[in-house]
């Protein structure tokens, strides 16, 4: 059993918790927040957690592995004292704002011999497996991958405030928090994209409430659609010479239907899994438990390759974070 630290209080924490107590792999053990009070209300359903207000302390305390959900500006600074605390590092995407900081810390938790996870959860489905699978003996000729949900912040940043992910000292905005999505699954199912452009439309501090990208492979483009102030109810799509492979979704994928140009359907063997984030935390255990190095620097590469494409598209759209600024 790993013993777990959480940085972070929102609710995606929880439903991190949810999903690692219930794989029996991991145990809760000790928060962290700015302020004793929050900590203590986020622990208030869980049992034996020591809480902690100082960074220090906590990364100090007797635990093996710690999630780090807080703000994507603070990921980068917090990672790096986790894996000089000699502490493994499951980081919510985006892991980092810079490409150059996700080659850091695979440095400093190779110096330290620790494992550094990106909690990209779609990358770990096995959907995209059989996907992938599937395609082998299929010649692609592009895709139209979206992700776009209306942001239950989207009222607070009406009423003229700046919620943390809209806001350009946090690193926030749509590409960061849901195009990171289809571009992981793109990488996933296509490999290394050879370039990519992105537009969108934007708040006065440069943030992108939605937007549309290109990722350029040989020969096909696949489409990224991101948003924070729409909702798009499209399915995905792949298309080939053969036909048109439909999934339902980009994430959490429940299903997967092939339409070859004669109308005749195939539908791909998915299995949805029980929580979105089961599989991820059983692949994040499994690696710590049973190390499979070719697989992990598989992983390390596929996260480095999406970061420089985030950092692209951003720069084609004028996307400027505070401390870049």
């Amino acid at each position: 059993m790993l013993k777990l630290g959480i940085i972070g209080t929102g609710a995606i924490s929880h439903h991190f918790i949810e999903a690692a107590h219930t794989s029996q792999e991991f145990q809760l053990v000790a928060v962290y927040s700015r302020k004793l009070t929050t900590a203590q209300q986020f622990a208030s359903s869980y049992t034996d957690v020591s809480l902690f207000d100082n960074l220090e302390d906590f990364f100090q305390s007797d635990f093996d592995i710690v999630y780090i959900a807080s703000p994507n500006s603070l990921h980068y600074t917090q990672a790096k004292l986790a894996l000089a605390s000699a502490k493994h590092v499951i980081l919510e995407k985006p892991a980092v704002t810079q490409p150059q900081e996700w080659q850091d810390l695979v440095e400093i938790a190779q110096e330290n011999q620790c494992f550094i996870f990106e909690a990209a959860r779609n990358y770990h489905e096995e959907a995209f497996t059989t996907i992938k699978k599937f395609l082998v003996d299929k010649e692609v000729l592009g895709a139209d991958f979206n992700y776009a949900k209306y942001s239950s912040k989207m009222p607070d940043l009406l009423s003229g405030n700046t919620p943390n992910v809209f806001s350009d000292r946090f690193a926030g905005g749509a590409l960061m928090d849901l195009g990171i999505y289809p571009i992981y699954a793109a990488v996933r199912l296509f490999g290394k994209a050879l370039d990519a452009t992105y537009q969108a439309q934007q708040l006065d501090n440069t943030i992108d409430l939605n937007g549309d990208g290109i990722l350029s492979y040989p020969g096909y483009q696949v489409h990224i659609k991101a948003g924070k102030n729409i909702t798009s109810n499209l399915p995905c799509e792949i298309y080939t010479t053969d036909g048109t492979l439909t999934l339902n979704t980009i994430e959490h994928v429940r299903s997967a239907i092939f339409t070859d140009h004669q109308g005749n359907e195939t539908y791909l063997p998915i299995q949805q899994a029980p929580h979105t984030m089961t599989e991820e935390v059983a692949a994040f255990a499994n690696m710590i438990k049973q190390p499979n190095l070719e697989l992990y620097q598989a992983w390390l590469e596929d996260a480095s390759h999406v970061h420089n494409l985030i950092y692209t598209m951003r720069q084609t759209a004028g996307i400027r974070f505070e401390a870049e600024k």
